[in-house]
């Protein structure tokens, strides 16, 4: 590997990064190390600058040191009141609780949990609805992804998928793809949608769910964007058989999808929702919207010390706002729809795309052999994915083959025209790449 790639001074954090943190938190890519970022990009050990098309799977969506969450984050840190919302309340807490009620779509009185990661929210919710109802079920989607620890990881489709135990009491539904549909028939992407909505159904006319919970795009299941009616008509069959929707939006919602939820692309408004990533500015930081009747009580059922502190919530707070005064989510729309244009250009020349889809600057850019036959070709994503990244661009790749790329919402046009050149290059050089570069690095 060229030196000017990977430096002496990097290659020595990697290693020093290989003897010191657990394995067992670790994805990795290629050999990125970072020492810095500002705005879209980021500047490895050594000096070299790198386009994130990644924004840190989503958490930094407004760019790496924004000024009102600096601002934001020095401000609270120097005279913080107190640690956390365990036992006291302080402004930022209740604010940013009320913030979230404001901007988020629901009915009746409700209330907002406050956590550090999508993982807490999620299984808090998971946990609450069990809680409340008294039943045991819960219905996910296969490939989804809810979590890394808990309830919420044992839902997760993609965790499953990869040997880790589901719980007992999990019904996995297929989450319908219009680039691959599951059902056949004279329309194939509406007769998926019909029979996973009859799958659902099914289930929920057993009278034991406790919940159905649903990413608005399946993220790391490979980017899916659902097709049209299908999260309204799961929405309506909770409504029939009075079961909460908990729509996760951790990865896929506040902005990036070019409207504040990815839930309004359908105009539903779930019972519970979660977010995560991108509300705390990339600090660690989630949320839960919904009922009293199911988040209320009992006391201390979700116990985190630091949830809800003074520092993460100030700027959870300051992100809110940046997403309105900046007007991000419209701009995620615009720089979406100019992003997808050119990478559909881009594949006209490249038989290796087989499709290109998403919603804002939520996009996934699906690689297939070569062959005409549309089928996944991982190798392909994981050499193109470590080419990229020597290329001077940070993308990574989910659901086996599936580009993966939710860049800053701040990014500019010529951005985008510099990350188009990147992978154009990166997808002509992967047959470059050997099997022994990518063999340390497995992904997903």
């Amino acid at each position: 590997m060229s030196q000017a790639i990977f430096p002496p001074e990097a290659e020595a954090l990697y290693q020093r990064d290989a003897q010191s943190i657990a394995g067992i938190e670790k994805l990795r890519f290629f050999p990125l190390t970072v020492s810095s970022g500002e705005g879209c990009w980021l500047t490895e050990v050594g000096g070299r600058k790198l386009l994130d098309l990644s924004a840190t799977w989503t958490a930094c969506g407004l760019g790496h040191g924004h000024r009102k969450i600096t601002e934001a984050m020095m401000k609270a840190a120097q005279t913080p009141a107190g640690a956390g919302g365990l036992s006291a309340v302080h402004p930022d807490s209740v604010g940013l609780a009320e913030d979230l009620l404001a901007i988020t779509p629901g009915k009746g009185d409700r209330c907002v949990y406050l956590g550090h990661a999508g993982s807490d929210a999620n299984d808090v919710a998971l946990r609450a609805c069990r809680l409340a109802s008294g039943k045991r079920k819960v219905v996910a989607f296969a490939h989804g992804y809810h979590g890394g620890i808990g309830l919420a990881m044992k839902v997760s489709g993609v965790h499953i998928s990869a040997g880790s135990a589901a719980d007992p009491d999990l019904y996995l539904a297929t989450y319908p793809n219009p680039f691959r549909p599951h059902s056949a028939g004279k329309d194939p992407v509406k007769a998926s949608v019909e029979a996973s909505l009859l799958e659902v159904q099914a289930q929920l006319e057993q009278g034991d769910v406790a919940c159905v919970i649903v990413e608005p795009i399946l993220s790391d299941g490979g980017m899916v964007v659902p097709p049209a009616g299908f999260l309204a008509g799961l929405h309506q069959l909770c409504i029939n058989a009075g079961v909460p929707l908990i729509c996760d939006e951790v990865k896929m919602g506040l902005g990036r999808p070019g409207l504040l939820h990815a839930f309004q692309h359908e105009n539903i408004a779930p019972e519970i929702v979660t977010f995560g990533k991108v509300l705390g500015g990339g600090l660690p930081l989630s949320a839960t919207v919904g009922p009293k009747e199911i988040l209320g009580g009992p006391a201390a059922h979700a116990l985190l010390t630091t949830a809800g502190n003074p520092i993460c919530t100030a700027v959870g707070r300051a992100v809110l706002n940046v997403l309105e005064t900046e007007e991000l989510p419209q701009r995620a729309a615009q720089s979406g729809q100019y992003f997808m244009q050119m990478l559909r250009d881009l594949a006209k020349d490249l038989p290796v795309i087989g499709d290109v889809r998403g919603h804002g600057l939520a996009i996934g850019v699906e690689l297939v052999a070569a062959d005409g036959s549309q089928r996944p070709d991982r190798i392909l994503a994981q050499k193109v994915v470590y080419q990229a990244w020597k290329e001077g661009l940070v993308v990574y790749y989910v659901g086996g083959n599936v580009l993966e790329i939710t860049p800053p919402l701040i990014i500019t046009t010529e951005e985008i025209d510099y990350a188009i050149e990147k992978l154009a290059l990166a997808i002509h050089k992967a047959p470059q790449v050997s099997d022994a570069e990518i063999k340390a690095y497995a992904g997903w």
